[in-house]
């Protein structure tokens, strides 16, 4: 991980002012209280210029978690898709990282955020791989001591920042143990996701995913690579699956914006299968394809911003 890099331009509160006067204030609602929705979405240089992957999905959803949280968002899907592809232009950065975020400005103080307006802005970073360069060996992972929360006490399909505090306290774990990233169980003991992560296990040629009644963000990348295995003529099944299938699995992957399609190689000490991981490698290739404007038969997943 590096820092970020400034670039010229934020979209905020409906208009592009320039990196340094994108401001709020400490007593920002959202900051004390964690009330505030976000999106993260790539954009990727193709033969036909800078194109966003899948921005309408994401803003659909970013509306949708606004809409669980009672957040009325001032602009509409059409906008918010504008907003995106006028701050790529404005950047002038083909391969980037978009941050769409809405979040209670500054206003009245206590836990009802209804009486602080809601703010929203589009930043974009460039930003590599998120997990690193370990996509031809795999990563290593471990399953975290802490739960996913539970849809009692968050609405996991939403992707709120309160949310992610669970997720940090993960990764931290993770990363002070010595591995890469971490898996996080939901409160029945099955394997929900990771901190910011879908996971995929492979046995035997099947594919499978816990379904999104186990507590998972149903995730944009996830979808796609749920197309990709239709295309590719594989089984795939939604379902439940153990801690311990998940060291006895012949495949293991992450998929996630930040992320991509990435291979795990070990969890907990525990080698995944031989080290070779040929379907997860098929379906990286199909998404690399996809987001780089290398697939006519994903062609409907970009919006060009030029």
């Amino acid at each position: 991980m590096v820092g970020i890099r400034p670039l010229k331009k934020i979209w905020l509160d409906g208009r592009l002012v320039d990196w340094d006067d994108a401001r709020i204030h400490v007593l920002t609602h959202g900051l004390h209280y964690g009330y505030a929705v976000f999106e993260g979405i790539r954009c990727h240089d193709t033969p036909k210029g800078p194109a966003i992957f899948r921005l309408p999905e994401h803003n659909d959803r970013f509306l949708n978690s606004a809409k669980i949280y009672r957040m009325k968002i001032p602009y509409n899907r059409s906008e918010l898709d504008q907003a995106c592809i006028d701050l790529v232009r404005a950047n002038g950065i083909p391969e980037t990282y978009l941050r769409p975020i809405a979040f209670s400005g500054y206003g009245e103080m206590g836990l009802d955020p209804t009486k602080s307006a809601i703010q929203v802005a589009v930043i974009n970073w460039v930003w590599g791989a998120y997990l690193g360069d370990g996509v031809d060996q795999g990563i290593r992972a471990t399953v975290s001591s802490w739960m996913r929360m539970d849809s009692r006490s968050l609405p996991p399909q939403a992707k709120c920042a309160a949310n992610y505090a669970n997720s940090a306290l993960a990764k931290m774990q993770a990363v002070s143990s010595g591995y890469d990233e971490a898996i996080l169980l939901n409160g029945s003991g099955m394997v929900a996701e990771g901190p910011g992560e879908n996971i995929f296990r492979v046995m035997k040629d099947v594919v499978s995913t816990p379904p999104a009644s186990s507590g998972i963000l149903r995730g944009i990348t996830r979808d796609s690579v749920i197309q990709f295995l239709k295309d590719e003529h594989l089984t795939f099944h939604r379902t439940d699956f153990t801690r311990e299938e998940l060291f006895t699995s012949d495949e293991l992957f992450y998929t996630g914006s930040a992320a991509g399609v990435m291979p795990i190689r070990e969890v907990d000490g525990r080698p995944i299968g031989t080290g070779s991981y040929p379907i997860t490698k098929r379906l990286r290739l199909r998404y690399e394809a996809a987001i780089h404007g290398k697939a006519p038969e994903y062609e409907s997943w970009l919006t060009y911003t030029r």
